[in-house]
């Protein structure tokens, strides 16, 4: 059983600790058997579907277009991401890329967009997708290569390819980050919703990895876009972007979270009842000291997930510092955590079709996407120098 005392933590509200059941509830009863490797672009479509019928997919999109909360509330999606996690990483996945496939169109989309997309991602009856990542620019997204070139007054044509990309292949439309010439680098960037329908857009290659899911590279050629497609001003793509990923980079943790709490259910059940020496595995000090590792890791990771959450949901306009850190920790310590939990199994802890062979594949790409590990350093430590520059300016003018 797992332990949900954190719910009780002062981050949650009783409308929070609903939802956690409602999650709770759903995924024990339907998860396990609509996530199927062996078609997982049905699984997808299944899962989305299904989470749209339970309402959950509500959590993704604002209370005008059919959500549950006036804005995004990230502590929900946490909490969703977190226990569709638990009982399976594909379920996490169909949940998620329908809140970052939108985030941006609740950010920064007109009305119209809102109006035409959101209601149906939130149903389950559409699905979304988020794409950044080129060939030659994953983590620099100021190194974009596509381009949106004009094409009459009212027209761009996107010209590119992107690659990496989740739901690739399934979606009904993407967020498609393009170079529209405004400045250089980032601020050059513009963000467009396009439909996966529209002539010279094709999947180029489907790509596989050790925890499978929907995955391609996509190619545009000469796309043409209404410029009412954009979302935001021209030159304002980095800046959604930005916004967007400083919403849903916190619950990437949150999913960490997810995999290493299950990591540590599973092995705190093979430890007390394997039998190793005439007495349980867990009254060897070894195996103590592991699973005393395996809790501090976890509750760690928690408080920077939920404290990176709750500071965006109380107004901060930015928390780019806290939710690095919870996706840096949560990922690197849910690594660990399933590491240790393989290890304590043994034989069995590397034999496919076990759960935790399944979260060792799982939970690897977690410290990949949406920023690495060593992105999410560099961002940490940039922001760590700039407030102590500030700090010593302060305090010098205070003199």
């Amino acid at each position: 059983m797992t332990d949900k005392s954190f719910l009780d933590w002062p981050f949650f509200d009783a409308g929070h600790r609903a939802f956690a059941d409602e999650v709770e509830a759903f995924a024990a009863a339907e998860v396990a058997g609509l996530a199927d490797h062996h078609d997982v672009d049905g699984s997808c479509r299944k899962l989305v579907a299904a989470l749209g019928r339970a309402g959950l997919l509500r959590a993704a999109v604002p209370a005008a277009f059919g959500g549950l909360h006036e804005r995004l509330d990230v502590r929900s999606l946490c909490i969703a991401r977190e226990t569709l996690a638990r009982h399976h990483g594909l379920a996490d996945f169909a949940f998620a890329m329908q809140g970052l496939g939108t985030g941006s169109i609740s950010l920064a989309g007109s009305e119209e967009i809102k109006a035409r997309y959101l209601p149906p991602v939130a149903r389950g009856e559409k699905i979304a997708a988020f794409a950044l990542s080129e060939p030659e620019a994953g983590s620099d997204v100021a190194a974009l290569a596509t381009v949106a070139e004009p094409d009459g007054p009212d027209h761009v044509r996107i010209t590119g390819e992107k690659t990496w990309i989740s739901n690739g292949g399934i979606a009904d439309h993407y967020i498609v980050f393009a170079r529209t010439g405004e400045a250089a680098g980032a601020r050059g960037l513009s963000a467009f919703v396009v439909d996966a329908d529209v002539p010279g857009f094709r999947v180029k290659e489907r790509i596989e990895t050790t925890a499978p899911h929907p995955l391609a590279t996509l190619a545009f050629d000469g796309v043409r876009v209404p410029v009412s497609a954009r979302l935001g001003r021209g030159g304002e793509g980095f800046k959604v972007a930005m916004a967007t990923l400083d919403i849903f980079r916190s619950t990437v943790g949150a999913a960490a979270l997810g995999f290493a709490r299950r990591a540590l259910d599973e092995t705190l059940q093979h430890t007390t009842t394997r039998q190793l020496f005439g007495a349980p595995l867990s009254d060897l000090q070894m195996t103590q000291a592991s699973l005393a590792e395996m809790v501090a890791d976890v509750d760690a990771a928690a408080l920077l997930v939920y404290r990176a959450a709750w500071t965006k949901d109380m107004g901060a306009a930015r928390v780019t510092r806290e939710a690095a850190l919870a996706k840096m920790v949560a990922t690197e310590n849910a690594q660990k955590v399933v590491d240790r939990a393989v290890q304590l199994h043994g034989g069995h802890g590397v034999r496919t079709g076990t759960k935790v062979e399944e979260l060792y594949r799982d939970v690897r790409a977690l410290r990949i996407y949406e920023g690495a590990t060593e992105i999410q350093k560099v961002v940490i430590a940039r922001q760590a120098v700039a407030d102590h520059a500030a700090r010593c300016s302060a305090a010098a003018a205070a003199e």
